[in-house]
């Protein structure tokens, strides 16, 4: 069996499913914390297979709204059909729900309830309405108070998007196309910041 054929033969382990109780375990007071804001009932989790740097198949796993969760997964299934390089793909509670440090290991994720970087406003992440690819080598690029900063800090070596680089992710190439495809926004056509990694839903 060629490669193509093993992308076809891993389409049925795309799925959707509500937070069980053992997810709820694995997330609590984690990723996920008591809140007004959104309850556990309003997300999906999704099994998502991805082709990694090794040119391997991987089985990624996501949380997201549950109201994006087919706009989501029709979109991976996408990049899974042109075997697009992902690093990883765990929830963010493997890292304790440290953004940076989920960052810095080049994890793609999605659900989170934070607030954005330097603000006391909640992330869309923190309505599952938002995810993050391949992030080390599509860095957040903000100034503030004068001075750049860039996340996670070890992103730095490639904030300059006129180089190029097999795992950037850039306007009008496959990803950008695909997301946007399924009614998804990009950090990288932010005015005031740049979010290469970011996705959200409209």
């Amino acid at each position: 069996m060629n490669f193509t054929d093993d992308i076809k033969s891993y389409q049925c382990k795309f799925t959707i499913s509500p937070i069980t109780p053992e997810i709820r375990q694995r997330i609590w007071n984690i990723s996920y914390k008591a809140n007004s804001d959104i309850s556990l009932d309003e997300l999906s989790y999704l099994t998502i297979p991805y082709v990694n740097f090794l040119n391997e198949i991987c089985i990624g796993e996501l949380i997201v709204n549950s109201r994006i969760a087919n706009d989501t997964l029709n979109a991976f299934k996408e990049l899974f059909s042109i075997a697009y390089p992902i690093e990883k793909m765990v929830l963010i509670d493997a890292y304790g729900a440290d953004d940076i440090l989920s960052m810095t290991d080049n994890n793609s994720s999605a659900f989170n309830y934070r607030y954005i970087d330097s603000t006391t406003i909640l992330s869309n992440h923190s309505k599952g309405l938002a995810l993050d690819i391949n992030p080390l080598y599509n860095p957040y690029i903000k100034t503030v108070n004068g001075k750049e900063r860039i996340l996670p800090p070890e992103g730095a070596c490639y904030a300059d998007r006129t180089q190029d680089h097999p795992y950037y992710i850039k306007k009008n190439d496959a990803c950008y196309k695909i997301f946007l495809k399924y009614g998804f926004t990009w950090g990288g056509d932010w005015t005031h910041s740049k979010d290469y990694q970011h996705f959200e839903h409209i």
